[in-house]
C-alpha cells in the first residue's frame, strides 16, 4: 500500500470512527433532575471509580474530564437503568438533553471520597456486603468518564454480575485525534492500576475479576506484568477472571508481556474479532503492525496459556465491531454465565456440551445465526448459534 493510500485509509476510517461517536459532549450528569416513577427503573447499580482524571472545573457536569493527574482520585456514581433497557444497549440521551430515567441510563448521584483509605473502607464494606467479589473495568481509547461509567453499568446490570463493580478510568481525551495522548496516558496509569488492584485485594474479596477492553487492555497487561515481576501475580490468589476485550496492543510486545507474566492459573481470555475496523485503523498508526485484537493465529495466541474466544462472524452493535464483548446480546450472555462462577471453581477447560446447549439458546432467543470459535491450550471449540 502506498503512502498516499495509506493516507486516505487513515482518514477514512478516523472519520468512521468520529461518525460512529456521535456526540459532542461528555456530560455525565443532567442539568436539572427529571423524576420516574419507581416501576420504569429496573434497578440502581453503584460503580466505585478510581481515576486518573482531573476533576472537571470548566463544566462540572462532566465529573472528570480528560486531563491527566499525577495522583488518583476516588469517586462513587449512583446509576439507574430503565426497565424498557435491551441487553447490549445503551440507552442514553442525546447531546447535551437531561437523562429520563424512564428511557436512559441515567447518573442519578455522585459521591466523592477524600483519599485512598476513606475509598478502600467504602469499596471494603461494599464487597463484603456483596459476597467478596468485585469486577474491574478498564476502558479503552477515546472513551470520556462517562463513557466508562455507562458502560460498566450496562455489563454489570446485563451479565448480572454478583459483585462490587469498580471502574478504573485512566485520562483518555475522549476525542478521536487523541490517540498518540491517550496511548501515553495508558503509560502513566499502569502504578495507578496496580495500586487499585492491590488496594482491592486487602479488602475482604475472595476474587478480583478484570475486564479491560481496547487500549484499556495496555493498562492492564502493565499492571499485570508489574505484579508478576514483584512476585504476587495473583493478588496473592485473590486474582479472578482476566477478560482483554479487542485488545489494542501490538502482538509481540503482548507476546513478551506474557512471558513475563508467565501461563496463567486462572482463567484468561482474549475477545478478537477479525473485522474490528478500530483496530485496523490502530495497525495504521501502528506501522501496519496486527494487534491483538484482531489477529488471525489464534493457536499462537493460546500457546501463552490464554483462551482466545473469535467473534468474527457474530454481529456487532455498531459499524466498528469494535465492543462485541458488550453490544453483542449472545455474548453478553455467555460473559454474564461465566462470570457468575467464581474463577476458582471454573475449569480451565470449557464444556463443549454445555457452550453448544447454550449457544443454540442464546441463538434461537435472540434471532441471531453466527459462530463463536473458543481456541484453548487444550483444543479448539465452535459454539453454534441459533438455526
Amino acid at each position: 500500500m502506498t503512502l498516499r493510500s495509506k493516507s486516505f485509509v487513515l482518514v477514512a476510517l478516523a472519520l468512521a470512527v468520529a461518525g460512529c461517536a456521535g456526540r459532542n459532549t461528555h456530560d455525565l450528569l443532567s442539568q436539572t433532575s427529571v423524576a420516574a416513577p419507581a416501576a420504569e427503573i429496573a434497578a440502581t447499580h453503584e460503580i466505585f471509580v478510581a481515576t486518573t482524571r482531573q476533576k472537571a472545573t470548566k463544566d462540572p457536569r462532566q465529573v472528570f474530564d480528560g486531563d491527566r493527574s499525577l495522583t488518583t482520585s476516588y469517586a462513587r456514581v449512583d446509576m439507574t437503568v430503565p426497565k424498557s433497557h435491551q441487553v447490549g444497549a445503551i440507552e442514553r440521551a442525546r447531546g447535551s438533553a437531561n437523562s429520563n430515567p424512564a428511557k436512559d441510563f441515567t447518573a442519578r448521584d455522585v459521591t466523592f471520597y477524600d483519599g485512598a483509605p476513606q475509598f478502600a473502607k467504602a469499596v471494603g464494606a461494599d464487597i463484603a456486603m456483596r459476597g467478596d467479589r468485585a469486577l474491574v473495568f478498564v476502558h479503552g481509547f477515546n472513551n470520556g468518564f462517562d463513557d466508562g461509567i455507562y458502560r460498566l453499568t450496562q455489563i454489570a446490570h446485563d451479565t448480572k454480575y454478583p459483585g462490587t463493580p469498580v471502574l478504573f478510568s485512566w485520562a483518555s481525551s475522549g476525542k478521536t485525534t487523541g490517540y498518540i495522548y491517550d496511548k501515553e496516558s495508558a503509560n502513566a496509569a499502569r502504578d495507578d492500576l496496580e495500586a487499585t488492584l492491590r488496594m482491592l485485594a486487602k479488602t475482604r474479596a475472595k476474587s478480583i475479576d478484570i475486564i479491560a477492553h481496547s487500549m484499556g487492555t495496555w493498562v492492564t497487561m502493565e499492571a499485570l506484568r508489574q505484579l508478576a515481576i514483584t512476585g504476587d501475580r495473583d493478588l496473592d490468589g485473590k486474582l479472578g477472571y482476566v477478560i482483554l476485550a479487542s485488545p489494542d496492543i501490538d502482538v509481540d510486545v503482548f507476546k513478551k508481556q506474557m512471558i513475563r507474566y508467565g501461563k496463567p492459573d486462572k482463567p484468561f481470555a482474549i475477545l478478537l474479532s477479525g473485522d474490528d475496523r478500530a483496530l485496523k485503523l490502530s495497525s495504521i498508526i501502528s506501522g501496519d503492525k496486527p494487534r491483538v485484537g484482531d489477529y488471525g493465529d489464534a493457536a499462537d495466541l493460546a500457546s501463552y496459556g490464554v483462551s482466545v474466544v473469535d467473534l468474527t462472524q457474530a454481529k456487532g452493535g455498531d459499524r466498528l465491531n469494535h465492543a462485541k464483548f458488550a453490544d453483542n446480546p449472545i455474548m453478553v450472555q455467555l460473559l454474564g454465565d461465566r462470570l457468575r462462577a467464581p474463577a476458582g471453581l471454573a475449569s480451565e477447560e470449557p464444556d463443549p456440551t454445555q457452550l453448544n446447549a447454550l449457544g443454540q439458546g442464546l441463538g434461537k432467543a435472540v434471532g441471531s445465526v453466527a459462530e463463536i470459535v473458543i481456541t484453548t491450550p487444550f483444543k479448539v471449540l465452535t459454539i453454534a448459534t441459533g438455526g
